[in-house]
């Protein structure tokens, strides 16, 4: 058996953000026409770590992958990454498995993609302004997202380790027809007058006060992905058109919303739609200027089944990575 073996580099190549966001299209889309089979993902508790196990079988596109992802919360002290991941491809005709991927890029890139395709859809077509509250990994993928479907002039940043902010800053600022990045002083500063506001950290409290938001800002929330988790706070959901990447895993997971409907501040009545929904014309996007929108991912193995095909198909265009006999 033969398998490509695909590295950080190798998936950055294959599947620049512009073209990321597409395969993020047809994705939700097969996942809110029931043509996509995919089990909640499946937690392995350990007693030094968790492990995630997320498969997915888009039936319209016949794209098979999976992905494990590692969390191990003491790896920082061996020098070692907390999180790690490992996606595969399945040839959906023989069930041979095909390839071997990088699965932290390739997280990086389709979840910063379906925030892409979420301000694509939902933020107004003058967003010029954004907010990021974070520094890492996500931060970067969902602002070069933004930047992907809207014309991004300015960049406030705003993050608790100031070393990181500015690294973040530092290298947006080198980015083709870079925004303007200013380190925002406050979280309030932050978000006044942002046209898109991205959450991207680990913290379990809100970010930010949704009584700061203005009119007609777009929010996209990507951090949190548990129960006890709420990045974003209940006055943001209470005055949100709210839309999910799964209507089934964010209420299982999303604390951003399961935390408003257990404190009856919103019902599940209140989301509006899923992300393919809209996207398949059932359920409409922005419907006013001064509308507030908010975009809720816990993440979907539809994404990675999805980008790690993408992925492959280009890998062998061009010939990228690393043949393997098994």
């Amino acid at each position: 058996m033969k398998i490509r073996v695909l590295s950080a580099a190798d998936v950055r190549q294959a599947l620049p953000m512009s073209q990321a966001i597409e395969v993020m299209r047809s994705a939700f889309s097969q996942l809110s026409a029931s043509q996509a089979d995919v089990p909640l993902r499946t937690r392995l508790q350990t007693d030094k770590g968790l492990l995630l196990f997320m498969p997915a079988f888009l039936r319209q596109s016949r794209e098979i992958g999976f992905k494990i992802v590692s969390i191990w919360g003491d790896n920082p002290a061996k020098g070692l990454p907390a999180v790690v991941a490992l996606a595969t491809v399945v040839d959906a005709d023989t069930g041979q498995p095909r390839a071997l991927i990088n699965g932290e890029m390739l997280t990086a890139i389709r979840t910063g993609a379906g925030g892409g395709l979420a301000a694509d859809l939902l933020a107004r077509s003058n967003a010029s302004v954004a907010a990021v509250f974070g520094a890492g990994v996500q931060a970067r993928a969902q602002l070069e997202a933004a930047c992907a479907v809207r014309r991004v002039k300015e960049v406030r940043i705003f993050s608790r380790t100031p070393s990181r902010v500015e690294k973040f800053a530092a290298e947006v600022a080198a980015w083709p027809d870079a925004p303007q990045v200013v380190i925002a002083g406050s979280r309030k500063e932050a978000v006044v007058g942002a046209d898109i506001v991205i959450t991207a950290t680990t913290s379990e409290k809100p970010v930010f006060d949704g009584r700061d938001l203005s009119p007609g800002t777009h929010v996209t929330g990507v951090g949190s992905y548990a129960p006890h988790m709420q990045e974003v706070d209940e006055e943001t959901v209470k005055r949100s058109t709210i839309v999910v990447d799964s209507l089934q895993a964010c209420l299982a997971e999303a604390g951003d919303l399961i935390i408003p409907i257990q404190n009856n501040v919103i019902s599940k009545l209140d989301i509006h739609a899923e992300l393919g929904q809209i996207v398949n014309g059932e359920r409409t996007g922005r419907e006013t200027y001064d509308e507030i929108t908010f975009f809720k991912s816990v993440g979907v193995a539809v994404q990675d089944a999805a980008a790690a095909n993408a992925v492959l198909r280009e890998a062998e265009a061009q010939g990228l990575g690393t043949m393997v006999e098994l």
